[in-house]
């Protein structure tokens, strides 16, 4: 079986970990945690970092740390997992659906001001399978309508927006370290942001808003959560982060081969790649057309009988029976590349000759 998307361990990962066993260091406190977050600010160019326990908690903790909730609306794309779209309902605020773009399959940027109204705070777009959404657009309609901007970044860890990491154009960028990401920490997740106010803020929050008194008691001010990552996972994760940029120019060429062989493959639309974007194909995916000869579950089937695993696209949320009562636009275009859409295999360890199989399947 050539699977859709499995991790790769390849440097320090044992080393790091076992430490944290020996110390007997492996809860939330410890160096590992500390240095993750330093280092992963690093990485994206933010100057505050807090590590969670998977991306969910991120989207949640910035949701929170913003002082989003009862009565408020927050507009999001339905073609993504259902993560961002939860978390807003954590919070006791509404979800509010707008289309995506037929050759990104982000956010339509040109139909959110159409869904704003005095109830919306923030705008949430997801940079689906790594793409990024058209984040200049985002922001100047945020600053009109005096908006945050929360970026699910989740999916595109290495992923820039005219030279910028994604993530990092908004006000607080939220990213996922689970199994099948880029780099793993089996489970975990982080919020940036060069905020210095909300930084601290979503640090006090994600460790039960803890003070420690002079005598080592904990005084609690507020209701706070729960979501720090544990030492052992942060010392993955600094392992895993030492070789992210080997990671995502892996991705890269994966993709840039896959464009290579379907680009004239009759009724197959490949992953696309803006002039404003550098997309870190997290998950290389296609869309089956109208004029290929079999359905898109034909193809699933066909790849699957051949040892390859593949996955179709995200269902819209506002289909699914939570959100069926939320307001959206127009959905067409969700609702189409939905029914379409094929995630291919994309391990970072993938081979050109795996691609080319895969590839070769797919043009027959």
């Amino acid at each position: 079986m050539i699977p859709l998307c499995i991790p790769k361990m390849s440097g320090n990962e044992w080393k790091y970990v076992k430490e944290c066993f020996d110390t007997n260091w492996v809860s939330s406190v410890g160096k590992y945690v500390d240095m993750f977050e330093e280092k992963f600010a690093q990485y994206v160019e933010a100057k505050n970092a807090v590590v969670t326990m998977n991306g969910t908690s991120a989207l949640e903790l910035a949701l929170r740390t913003l002082g989003i909730g009862e009565g408020d609306e927050v507009i999001v794309s339905s073609m993504t997992f259902i993560s961002p779209v939860n978390t807003i309902k954590y919070v006791g605020a509404e979800p509010v659906f707008v289309d995506v773009c037929r050759d990104t399959w982000v956010m339509d940027v040109d139909k959110i001001e159409e869904m704003i109204t005095s109830k919306t705070k923030v705008i949430l777009p997801v940079h689906i399978y790594g793409h990024p959404v058209d984040m200049d657009k985002v922001m100047t309609i945020a600053k009109k309508h005096n908006l945050y901007v929360i970026e699910d970044a989740t999916e595109a860890l290495g992923s820039e927006y005219r030279s910028k990491k994604v993530g990092m154009v908004g006000d607080i960028g939220c990213f996922s370290f689970n199994g099948n990401k880029i780099i793993t920490t089996g489970a975990g997740g982080m919020l940036v942001t060069n905020n210095e106010e909300w930084g601290k803020r979503a640090k006090y929050l994600s460790t039960q808003t803890k003070t420690v008194l002079e005598n080592g008691a904990f005084y609690h001010e507020e209701v706070g959560y729960n979501f720090r990552m544990p030492n052992v996972l942060a010392a993955m994760g600094v392992a895993q982060l030492e070789n992210i940029e080997e990671y995502v120019e892996a991705k890269r060429e994966h993709g840039k081969l896959y464009n290579e062989l379907l680009k004239n493959a009759k009724g197959i639309k490949t992953s696309a790649e803006k002039e404003y974007a550098k997309n870190c194909f997290w998950l290389y995916s296609i869309l089956v057309e109208d004029d290929y000869c079999v359905s898109r579950d034909k193809v699933i089937e066909k790849l699957k009988e051949n040892g390859i695993q593949s996955r179709p696209f995200f269902q819209p949320v506002h289909l699914m029976p939570p959100y069926k009562k939320c307001r959206h636009g127009d959905m067409t275009v969700t609702e189409e590349i939905s029914a379409k859409g094929i995630n291919l295999p994309s391990s970072v360890d993938l081979s050109g000759d795996e691609i080319e199989l895969i590839c070769s399947l797919i043009r027959r």
